[in-house]
């Protein structure tokens, strides 16, 4: 739902990763945006009405976005996507980040727009400890970019884990992920994604953020 520049980039991309795609807007002028080969439907409507929905194939759908420039258009419906017609795969924008969570505590999988933005500006400009990249529904795990202390460098990622008590999910090293062993060395300028309990992020960050003691060395 909403085709503006999100809506009909993800919509691109998933039909050329063979996806059948449906794209939903009330302005049927929206519709521009995508490139003359799209294939996909193009339905003008609400996207949280039920007739317009359909007409979509939201009944054989696997996934929902919701994308469209209004926070309460997109979290009604995501919910009627997800309470009345079962898709579990639904995720919404949200702009405002406090209303991000509470919908995320809800079970519905949210991206905060301008907490997303601010985070990735932040980080290049400041160590910032963790920056969410995903929680689970329930709000338990967290995979986040964990910033490190240069005295990391070095180590071996199964020595991190076990300092940690997290898991490191994969490094981005020289613009590509890799996923890491418990052998892979940490190197400088790499960036770690880390998968830990939400409870445990204030200690996995304070030990990251430091040097390490002798007892990890």
């Amino acid at each position: 739902m909403g085709c503006g520049r999100v809506g009909a980039t993800l919509a691109q991309s998933l039909e050329n990763r063979g996806h059948s795609v449906a794209v939903v807007d009330q302005n049927p002028d929206a519709f521009r945006r995508l490139s003359a080969e799209f294939s996909g439907k193009k339905v003008t409507g609400l996207g949280f009405d039920r007739d317009t929905l359909v007409q979509a194939g939201i009944e054989d759908a696997y996934a929902f976005a919701a994308v469209s420039d209004g926070d309460n258009s997109n979290i009604l419906a995501a919910r009627v996507v997800r309470e009345t017609y079962g898709v579990d795969n639904v995720v919404a924008r949200i702009y405002d980040p406090h209303r991000a969570e509470i919908y995320q505590r809800l079970g519905i999988p949210t991206v905060a727009t301008v907490r997303w933005t601010s985070d990735q500006v932040l980080r290049r400009m400041l160590p910032l400890g963790a920056t969410d990249e995903y929680r689970d529904p329930s709000g338990q795990v967290r995979l986040a970019q964990t910033d490190f202390h240069p005295g990391w460098v070095g180590h071996a990622v199964g020595t991190i884990e076990s300092a940690t008590g997290a898991r490191v999910a994969f490094l981005g090293r020289f613009g590509e992920g890799v996923l890491a062993t418990p052998g892979t060395v940490l190197q400088e300028n790499d960036v770690l994604h880390v998968l830990m309990r939400s409870t445990d992020a204030p200690t996995v960050e304070r030990v990251l953020t430091h040097a390490p003691s002798l007892k990890e060395n």
